[in-house]
């Protein structure tokens, strides 16, 4: 009899441990099988300057979704960005999204203005925000103030 108590308490503790394990990897891995849905949008930009699937989407440094998949549209030669947003955030189509970075050299993330609620419409599933921001290019930046004022008279 006190085996099988033994062997419930073992088990009990096996399933619980496992079912921590999963709920852990679903947080982790930043699945949706539990919780808010998402919508996504896409941005259109000339220049993502190291942006990458997976970086941060805030309004006013809050993080309100991650990047998707990025592709370079072969007609108009810019960036589309996806961008999955929390279900409970509404954008405008007066939104904008701009490329920024987390201190000097740090990871880049989109910083977006949501719009006007009353003046603007709702964005919908795959609507787009052309009004963008491209990132700010730091090599070319340094480059122009260390060589920009050497010109030929």
């Amino acid at each position: 009899m006190n085996s099988k108590k033994i062997d419930f308490s073992v088990g009990l503790f096996v399933i619980i441990g496992l079912c921590a394990i999963v709920y852990m990897a679903v947080q982790i891995g930043s699945s949706r099988l539990v919780g808010k849905d998402s919508q996504t949008v896409t941005a259109i930009f000339s220049n993502i300057g190291g942006l990458s699937s997976g970086s941060n989407i805030t309004i006013a440094g809050v993080k309100i979704g991650t990047v998707g998949p990025i592709t370079l549209n072969s007609e108009t030669l810019k960036a589309e960005v996806e961008l999955r947003i929390n279900g409970d955030i509404e954008l405008f189509d007066d939104a904008t999204a701009a490329i920024k970075t987390n201190g000097l050299i740090g990871d880049k993330y989109i910083s977006i203005y949501p719009g006007t609620p009353g003046i603007g419409f709702p964005l919908e599933a795959g609507d787009k925000i052309v009004d963008t921001e491209p990132a700010l290019d730091i090599e070319n930046l340094i480059s122009k103030f260390a060589f920009g004022s050497v010109t030929e008279e």
